[in-house]
């Protein structure tokens, strides 16, 4: 059985009003879970790279960030020999059906839009929480 590992969550977001409100809720529904935070696509990529991101993991991702967004950090996650079959889960304000469909096409686990969560926020972390509990990740 590979669930005794704890899963680390890799939080790519670059507001921090908002990195801090998942971070707020994770603590209010007593997930423990390490939580690594990189502030863009680059710094992501950067600390998965380095290693400094333990497995297994999965990634909650933020579309529009500076430097290197959502999209463009998944086009590289999929294409890196590596990292290719992380598990990334799409965090974001947009409700765009583009950009639905282009996360969709790289291979998400899933999509919530952030203003549709603040309501459903806690009941998106217990069903995150249910999949890294029953799910077997890639390590």
């Amino acid at each position: 059985m590979g669930h005794e590992l704890q899963l680390t969550i890799l939080m790519i977001e670059d507001d921090d009003v908002d990195a801090k409100g998942m971070e707020r809720s994770f603590k209010k529904r007593r997930i423990a879970n390490p939580i690594i935070r990189a502030n863009d696509g680059q710094d992501a990529l950067e600390l998965l790279e380095a290693g400094k991101v333990p497995s297994p993991f999965i990634i909650l991702l933020d579309l529009q960030m500076p430097r290197m967004n959502g999209l463009e950090f998944l086009e590289i996650l999929r294409n890196h020999e590596k990292l290719r079959s992380s598990v990334v889960f799409v965090l974001t304000t947009s409700q765009a059906e583009e950009d639905i469909t282009a996360a969709f096409e790289k291979q998400i686990a899933g999509y919530f839009v952030k203003d549709e969560v603040g309501a459903n926020f806690c009941e998106m972390l217990d069903m995150l929480e249910g999949y890294w509990r029953i799910a077997y990740l890639p390590q």
